[in-house]
């Protein structure tokens, strides 16, 4: 097999690339689906038989690449655990790394900014995800791959994702926008949160995107639809922080903002799981 030799230019690549890619040696295929909890979207794999792209191995972020004992949800590890992860998972130094899910665009890009915060930058989410990979007709595999042998990658611990004392100080920062990605419901307070005892409401300041609103049939927005989006929330010389519920659809809104070409970018890695418990922090409802 040849290796990839021209770099990703994008945060995004669509079955076309992936298919002309697919037997190159260093190209590393991640499958980082997730249960979708946000009504309307559905597993593909949820609809029979399980279903996965050749050469694809588990990336999870649940179980795995998350830190240990939280009581809060796949929150971040440290760098030296995710390196000890992506190792064991056989990624490399120089490995060209292409993250789907099973829904479209909806878990996969929590595992695209994980591995940017790590420093890798060879790393794109697959645009349609394993439903577009079908779509198109592609040949798929009943089960997932296991790692042949370990790998050099090196963590190196980015600025990609923030805590809940960045978020509280940028609720009186001008120069930092915050943007939910939760439904307009959960985020005015009229609609009820998920988790048992979760307050209502949003972050004091915050803005509303709901995730759902950057995708169109379970492919990313174009460049310039998305460009259009973002326009009318923040300027590109404000910080964008995202939030959702758990960290992770946040990530949508994030690579959404990377491909329409914001550069200052984070993810509150809590989100509302840790937010909206009771007492801790400000809360607003409409």
């Amino acid at each position: 097999m040849n290796k990839i030799n021209q770099s990703i230019s994008s945060p995004l690549v669509d079955v076309t690339w992936l298919v002309a890619n697919i037997n190159n040696e260093n190209l590393v295929i991640l499958d980082a689906s997730v249960p979708p909890v946000v009504p309307g979207f559905v597993s593909l794999n949820a609809q029979g038989d399980f279903k996965a792209i050749p050469r694809a191995i588990r990336f999870d972020y649940d179980k795995e690449f998350c830190k240990p004992n939280s009581a809060l949800p796949h929150m971040m590890p440290t760098a030296e655990l995710f390196q000890e992860k992506a190792r064991l998972l056989g990624l490399n130094k120089d490995s060209v790394i292409v993250v789907y899910d099973d829904v479209g665009v909806y878990a996969s890009p929590r595992a695209w900014w994980m591995l940017r915060t790590m420093g890798h930058d060879q790393v794109a989410v697959l645009d349609g995800g394993l439903p577009g990979w079908v779509g198109a007709g592609q040949q798929v595999v009943n089960r997932l791959s296991s790692a042949s042998s370990s790998g050099d990658f090196e963590a190196t611990s980015q600025s990609g994702f923030c805590d809940f004392e960045a978020v509280l100080a940028a609720t009186q920062d001008p120069s930092v926008d915050i943007i939910d990605a939760r439904s307009a419901g959960r985020f005015a307070g009229t609609a009820p949160e998920p988790r048992p005892g979760s307050r209502s409401g949003h972050m004091p300041g915050a803005l509303n995107l709901p995730f759902a609103s950057v995708l169109n049939e379970g492919h990313l927005r174009s460049e310039q639809e998305l460009s259009l989006i973002f326009e009318t929330l923040t300027s590109r010389d404000q910080k964008m922080i995202t939030s959702c519920g758990s960290g992770i659809t946040a990530c949508v809104l994030t690579l959404a903002a990377s491909v329409a070409g914001y550069k200052n970018l984070s993810v509150y890695d809590g989100s509302w799981a840790e937010w909206g418990m009771p007492g801790k922090f400000p809360v607003v409802a409409d």
